[in-house]
């Protein structure tokens, strides 16, 4: 599923595919805040962490798990 997480003050956004689910995500985020928690981490596919801190969190967005189409469509 696509996640992306916008960065207060900043124009561009963190974009990457995570096997989470959306409400795996939204706990993660959830229990860092309600913690004080200073960075929020997520897993990507690839084995990458991303750890944004929780003061500049301005969103996270997470899309749909359906898969994308590849080709032409007729």
């Amino acid at each position: 599923m696509d996640i992306r997480i916008g960065i207060a003050n900043s124009p561009r956004e963190i974009s990457f595919e995570s096997a989470q689910t959306p409400d795996q995500v939204e706990k993660v985020v959830a229990e860092a805040f309600d913690s004080g928690a200073k960075l929020v981490k997520l897993a990507g596919d690839k084995g990458k962490i991303y750890s944004v801190p929780t003061a500049a969190l301005a969103y996270v967005e997470v899309g749909s798990e359906s898969s994308r189409r590849i080709g032409f469509v007729a």
